[in-house]
């Protein structure tokens, strides 16, 4: 079956950016324009949750735990939809995927991008005379 390729997942400190990519694969770019599509995430030890959608009219909803911080856009000439993540909270993290209505009818779901949001561990500092 065609995948839906996402991308753009790292690190990420709290109050930091991140943006992701999804790209249709060719064999279904002639009929991308007219998909509804979706970025769902799954953190640690919780169900799969829908994040944000766009309409193929560009119309767009988001959950209410990232509203006014997450914008999803699409790009039907490059195929590519974006999920702009800003000052994320570590409540963020978790595997972030791209669906679109017909895949997800067909039950598909792509092996998505991880996103951490954390202060990392930190570098000890001693000051001594």
């Amino acid at each position: 079956q065609a995948q839906l390729v996402e991308s753009g997942g790292g690190l990420v400190q709290p109050g930091g950016s991140l943006r992701l990519s999804c790209k249709a694969p060719r064999s279904i770019t002639s009929s991308f324009n007219a998909y509804d599509m979706f970025w769902y995430r799954q953190a640690p030890g919780k169900q799969r949750e829908l994040v944000a959608q766009i309409t193929s009219d560009g119309i767009t909803d988001y959950a209410d735990s990232v509203k006014g911080r997450f914008t999803i856009s699409r790009s039907n000439a490059r195929k590519t939809i974006f999920l702009q993540m800003d000052n994320v909270e570590i409540e963020d993290t978790g595997v972030y995927y791209c669906n679109s209505d017909y895949h997800l009818r067909t039950g598909y779901w792509g092996q998505g991008t991880a996103v951490t949001v954390s202060w990392g561990q930190g570098t000890q500092v001693t000051v001594s005379s």
